[in-house]
């Protein structure tokens, strides 16, 4: 199982998600629970592979993610990224080790936060491509 993690910074879970470029990714095939967390990969994506304006027409850094972890993001974020075959977990968790480690644990995230931004995303999603 692979999971991403918007992040600011690589430090801080990450709202408007389909707008984010640092991501941690966490490979966790081979992982198991009676071991540490492997260290995750650190991507920073570049503006055209941005998931709010990625074409899907190459290869993409997140490829292959089961779960995509976010502080907010928008239905066509998330319409997207179910084509993509990706849940996305919407979270108030600010902390990207405490998110991880409650996913691997089957414990619920915390409720995301109020974000009005999220509020016009939705009004964009309504004309979006996804």
């Amino acid at each position: 199982m692979k999971i991403a993690i918007a992040t600011r910074n690589f430090n801080e879970v990450s709202g408007h998600a389909g707008q984010c470029r640092q991501w941690l990714l966490y490979d966790l095939s081979q992982h198991r629970s009676s071991q540490l967390l492997p260290a995750p990969q650190l991507i920073d994506l570049v503006k055209d592979e941005v998931l709010h304006v990625f074409t899907d027409d190459r290869p993409h850094p997140l490829d292959g993610i089961d779960i995509a972890v976010v502080a907010s993001a928008g239905d066509g974020f998330i319409r997207h990224m179910k084509l993509r075959g990706c849940e996305v977990l919407v979270t108030g968790e600010t902390d990207p080790a405490v998110a991880i480690t409650r996913i691997l644990a089957g414990e619920a995230l915390s409720d995301p936060r109020f974000d009005i931004t999220t509020t016009l995303c939705k009004l964009r999603d309504l004309f979006s491509r996804y």
